[in-house]
């Protein structure tokens, strides 16, 4: 019986060093997602508490009127719908490369424990009596031990598999949740509100920063460039490593870009729903596997559903605003049942 010789992990490149030619069928496709992007966007730039037209948003962007219509739309809103958009675009990016590193369809940014660990900490600065980039800076910091816990947790005693890493994610994630409510219970009234706001994910407060843009698009630059190994670790470990694939190194990189997607959507906008869950799974349904077209596609609809989403947070009950973590999850829960659906009459 021949023998298939599965080259040594440490002799093979991660990164490839050319990039990867998308056929023109999936740049049409990531052209028309930018377009949905674009409109979404415009959209959600003439919803909320003062309704703008559209016509008038548009002659704001593109003539930047210094009227009181035009600073409603560049100087307030704008910022917000940028910002949202690239969260979303974090958790939908996020969420596809956690599907991939546990082979897990029910994987979603969140499950390693990165929000738990991002909320405990936001809330402790809550508590203190911090606001703003402070609340942010803890957020940050509870993340980034989350990552680091489930890191190094999740090597002791064996090896570095799906399993493991999901596991020690649900008990780290299940551990930040008990701190969670011990927190809200122990706090003042006049914190809470805060608080929840936060837990439920919301845009009010997030600020639009130069970093936001380009972690988004270092990563999925850095991602695209190894879509073709994912595809070969979506299929299998021993099969990806016998085709030339670095295995571990390739695990790595997912765990961290995903990990550092995650904890800078959790700062900027709290534990939002959903997104990073649906979005990959709608994406893989309409467009198949192909990572070189799904990473790209589901950034921009996940920016695109959460812009969509915010602005109608902002609209429901105006002048008040609905926590944006509402919204996607009353979309997100009828909208995964519907796939749900759709793919067990595909199976069956």
């Amino acid at each position: 019986m021949p023998c298939v010789k599965v080259p040594h992990e440490n002799n093979m490149p991660l990164f490839r060093t050319t990039v990867p030619i998308l056929p023109s069928g999936y740049a049409l496709i990531i052209a028309s997602a930018a377009l949905i992007g674009l409109f979404s966007i415009v959209i959600a730039l003439s919803l909320g508490s003062a309704d703008i037209p559209l016509m008038s948003v548009v002659k704001s962007l593109y003539a930047g009127e210094h009227d009181l219509t035009a600073r409603i739309v560049l100087e307030i809103r704008l910022p917000r719908i940028l910002s949202g958009f690239y969260v979303g675009a974090m958790l939908a990016l996020a969420g596809c490369l956690m599907q991939v590193l546990l082979r897990n369809p029910l994987a979603d940014p969140y499950v390693l424990g990165v929000s738990g660990g991002a909320a405990v900490f936001a809330l402790l600065a809550i508590l203190g009596g911090m606001s703003g980039l402070w609340v942010n800076g803890a957020a940050f910091a509870g993340a980034l031990l989350s990552i680091v816990l489930v890191f190094v947790l999740s090597h002791i005693g064996g090896d570095w598999n799906p399993l493991r890493i999901l596991l020690t994610g649900v008990v780290i994630a299940a551990g930040w949740g008990a701190l969670i409510s011990f927190l809200l219970a122990i706090s003042p009234a006049d914190r809470i509100h805060g608080m929840l706001f936060w837990l439920m994910g919301d845009l009010s407060f997030v600020q639009h920063t130069f970093w936001n843009p380009v972690i988004l698009v270092l990563v999925l630059f850095a991602c695209v460039l190894m879509a073709r190994s994912m595809n070969l670790l979506a299929i299998g470990e021993l099969n990806a490593a016998a085709l030339g694939v670095s295995v571990r190194s390739l695990k790595y990189f997912i765990y961290f870009a995903a990990s550092v997607l995650t904890a800078t959507a959790v700062v900027q906008g709290g534990s939002i729903g959903f997104v990073g869950l649906v979005v990959p799974h709608l994406t893989r349904l309409l467009f198949g596997s192909d990572h070189r077209l799904l990473l790209p596609v589901s950034a921009l609809l996940g920016g695109s559903l959460l812009v969509s989403a915010d602005g109608l947070a902002r609209t429901i009950v105006a002048p008040q605003q609905l926590p944006v973590g509402v919204l996607t999850a009353m979309i997100g829960v009828p909208l995964f049942l519907l796939l749900l659906h759709i793919i067990y009459r595909q199976r069956t």
